[in-house]
């Protein structure tokens, strides 16, 4: 989309309704996305604080972010190496992949915040979406899309590129781009999203328990 609509100011919305694409095969194919399993894996934790639940919570984190950085990093590869799509095509995503580079590592974990808060919101909302999951789906995300908001696993494929065509250095793709992603999806999904959820829900799991 980016590579066939004209340089205009515009161009950003409409290139952003291909955002949401991804998230819907992963949702709705039932996939692990690593800012989805944010929420779901931090709630029985904070319910009841034990070193066991942390220590299951860290390794699911482990295992899904370790899959999802190694499918991006693959498919950033192939698509780096002119294996996937043609020369415009690459030529376009390297364009949009650079967007990433203009924030600082603080920047860039500040400005993931928000996108781990609505990624939470999107895996909390979906229980209750029943046949409207696909516009839940699609609106959240396309608000991640237009806010600009750094995405760890979406910014992953973005920052392996530009690794793999030589825009950026290793110690600048993993220690300014992914890992402050990374980081502030956390903060924003497992922590302050986490907290509120249990807010809502303690009542009811500490009445469940007395009975």
């Amino acid at each position: 989309m980016h590579a066939a609509l004209p340089d205009t100011p515009w161009r950003t919305l409409i290139v952003s309704l291909g955002y949401p694409i991804g998230f819907l095969v992963v949702i709705l194919g039932r996939m692990q996305l690593f800012t989805e399993s944010t929420i779901s894996a931090t709630l029985p934790l904070v319910t009841k604080p034990s070193g066991w639940a942390l220590r299951r919570t860290l390794r699911l984190w482990t295992v899904v972010l370790g899959a999802n950085l190694l499918g991006t990093a693959l498919a950033a590869g192939m698509i780096a190496a002119g294996l996937l799509g043609s020369s415009e095509l690459r030529t376009a995503m390297i364009e949009v992949s650079s967007a990433i580079t203009e924030l600082s590592a603080g920047a860039t974990f500040v400005n993931a915040i928000p996108a781990g808060f609505m990624i939470a919101i999107l895996a909390w909302s979906l229980p209750n979406a029943r046949g409207q999951a696909f516009q839940v789906i699609a609106a959240i995300t396309y608000v991640v899309a237009i806010g600009g908001f750094s995405h760890s696993v979406v910014g992953a494929v973005e920052a392996w590129l530009l690794l793999f065509v030589g825009e950026t250095g290793v110690v600048q793709t993993l220690g300014g781009l992914m890992l402050p992603a990374i980081l502030g999806n956390l903060l924003g999904g497992a922590g302050l999203f986490a907290l509120l959820a249990h807010a809502q829900v303690r009542g009811e799991m500490n009445g469940r328990d007395e009975n």
